[in-house]
């Protein structure tokens, strides 16, 4: 029906006649003469309607936005002084000829151009959001970026195999989302977090290099990196290291960034779990931002301010310091600002010292909390930040997850701001890096029980084994991060492949052959039959398509996606259904649904 796409006509085709299909992206009357900006997924065309063609020129003249048009006409040069560079067809129009109203829209809810849309509106009429032309590239790149994936691991022999949407309920760190079974009365089915266990018996099974783009679901606390249905990039290799598993996953997001950005990026550094939490307070630091934690829980312990001596003294505690160089410039009302900022992540508050004259001592520090500080403690302050005169010194004294979680955000949010950017705080760069090395186990919230960092299934350091008996919080996992300005975008691990070491690993676990037996039966006995040592890893495809498209928030890379409340505005999902599905389903509800 169509001989090219609206933007894609360009000055090759000056002087052949066209015929385009595509949405009326605004039309404007120059006084007898009518302009269409006609719109498809590749771009727009200016068409232009002159009255000597009369049937047209009336159809013409009832268009409005967003209706349906086919269009019929000449490539022509534009009039000198009226190009758009910033189109593919930014010197040519189209002179229509023939003029087809396919279908008419009624008035839109918004106009598509309008950059101040709240959220609520863009999901509720995903559809019309969709069209925009902002939206129509993020999908377009995201299309890019899994064909290259596909090629990449195609070239590398990868083999694409599906593994069940319905599956066993298994713990994997969050809650399943669970699917009733209707012909075996009450049982369940769960929807995949990850097709963790399969790829691991595709290992088993010999298929030595498999990948899957999957659907996954994890019934979690949502933020703007975070979907219940989310897309993942999922491979697995046989006979391959931690190493050579992070060589070639490393060179397949390389590539991808070279064939859809056009992009080189730079060398990935490679730091340990513990280096990262020590300078960053973050397993996912964002590089770009050139402020680090220094270490102070030692030069504290003998203090009299409590604040300070208390978690320094305490199992697990820590204190910090933050060095903002040129901070001495906030004002009471910023530092206020930050006080309040971090206490969304449970610290207490924030102390700071600005530093007036680094050469007096406590003579020239500005702050209500030098008083409490001996003067070893001060100059110790001094010396392990290097803070100069003007610079602000930001503390976090608590837990030691409250003040890497605090102080690590405060850390970004300062780097990121205006003040960070103008004071040279924040380089804007690509920053990559591989995080390993991390630890096998962590105690629960409760601090009753270890549980697993990554998942049951991760192989410890070779030599670690035996720590898993007699200091479990020393093993640490043949496991690995890909981080890129901040977002944790992909990780995986080395799988246990030994019957004796996965018995090891849910000893500690206080996991009982039972319950074994019970949640993970079928994979443990799969690995009885010479299972391949194998491992693998998973990246979040809406991530990368997010941080490559610019993006805030990875709804913004999905067609139809959900809230932070996890509800669709498009279609009304979650809804009620009727008292007979779930009969069906041999449910009864506790608290009946509103009639």
């Amino acid at each position: 029906m169509r001989t090219t796409y609206c933007g894609l006509v360009s000055e090759a085709l000056l002087g052949q006649t066209v015929t385009l299909m595509g949405w009326a992206h605004r039309r404007r009357d120059h006084g007898g003469v009518i302009f269409v900006d006609l719109r498809d997924r590749e771009g727009m065309v200016q068409v232009v309607c002159d009255p000597d063609r009369p049937d047209m020129f009336r159809t013409a003249e009832g268009v409005r936005n967003e209706f349906c048009l086919k269009v019929v006409g000449k490539v022509r040069p534009r009039p000198a002084g009226t190009e758009n560079a910033n189109l593919t067809s930014g010197k040519v129009e189209v002179l229509c000829h023939e003029l087809e109203v396919l279908n008419p829209s009624v008035t839109p809810p918004f106009q598509l151009d309008d950059d101040n849309l709240s959220e609520t509106v863009r999901l509720t009429h995903r559809v019309l959001d969709l069209r925009r032309p902002a939206m129509q590239k993020n999908l377009m790149l995201r299309y890019r970026v899994a064909i290259e994936v596909r090629k990449f691991l195609d070239e590398q022999g990868f083999v694409d195999v599906e593994t069940p949407m319905l599956t066993k309920s298994t713990p994997e760190g969050a809650r399943d989302y669970l699917v009733p079974s209707r012909v075996h009365d009450g049982t369940f089915f769960a929807l995949p977090q990850s097709p963790q266990l399969f790829k691991q018996l595709l290992m088993v099974a010999g298929f030595d290099r498999y990948y899957q783009i999957t659907k996954c679901f994890r019934d979690e606390d949502l933020r703007a990196d975070r979907q219940p249905e989310f897309t993942q990039i999922d491979i697995e290799t046989s006979f391959l290291g931690e190493d050579e598993i992070r060589a070639i996953t490393e060179a397949m997001i390389r590539t991808v960034f070279r064939k859809a950005l056009g992009l080189e990026l730079p060398v990935y550094p490679v730091i340990t779990y513990a280096e990262a939490m020590a300078r960053y307070g973050s397993d996912k630091p964002d590089l770009r931002v050139k402020l680090e934690f220094t270490e102070l829980t030692s030069v504290m312990k003998d203090v009299d301010f409590k604040v300070f001596s208390g978690p320094a003294n305490a199992p697990g505690g820590r204190v910090v310091a933050l060095r903002v160089p040129g901070g001495g410039e906030m004002s009471r009302g910023e530092i206020d600002a930050y006080t309040e900022f971090v206490k969304i992540y449970g610290a207490k508050g924030l102390a700071w010292i600005k530093v007036n004259d680094a050469g007096k001592g406590r003579d020239g520090l500005q702050s209500p909390i030098v008083k409490n500080l001996h003067d070893s403690a001060i100059e110790q302050v001094i010396a392990r930040t290097g803070a100069r005169n003007g610079d602000l010194v930001f503390f976090g004294a608590d837990k030691a997850k409250v003040v890497n979680d605090a102080i690590g955000a405060l850390r970004v949010k300062i780097g990121h701001s205006e003040f960070g950017r103008s004071h040279g705080l924040f380089e804007d760069r690509w920053a990559p890096l591989w995080v390993v090395d991390f630890p096998m186990f962590e105690y629960d919230e409760e601090g009753t029980r270890w549980t697993a960092v990554h998942h049951p299934f991760t192989s410890p350091k070779d030599g670690h084994e035996n720590l898993m008996d007699t200091d479990p919080g020393a093993c640490l996992a043949k496991a690995y991060d890909m981080v890129l300005n901040g977002w944790e975008i992909g990780g995986g691990s080395v799988r246990i492949h030994r019957a004796e070491v996965q018995r090891k690993v849910f000893d500690a676990l206080k996991i009982s052959p039972e319950d074994a037996k019970v949640k993970f039966g079928f994979l443990l006995d799969a690995l009885q039959y010479g299972a391949p040592p194998h491992g693998g890893l998973a990246f979040g495809l809406d991530r990368i398509a997010t941080l490559m498209a610019g993006a805030d928030s990875i709804r913004d890379v999905i067609a139809f996606p959900k809230t932070q409340r996890a509800q669709c505005l498009l279609t009304g999902a979650p809804s009620h259904v009727d008292e007979g599905q779930l009969r069906e389903l041999h449910i009864r509800l506790r608290n009946p649904q509103p009639a």
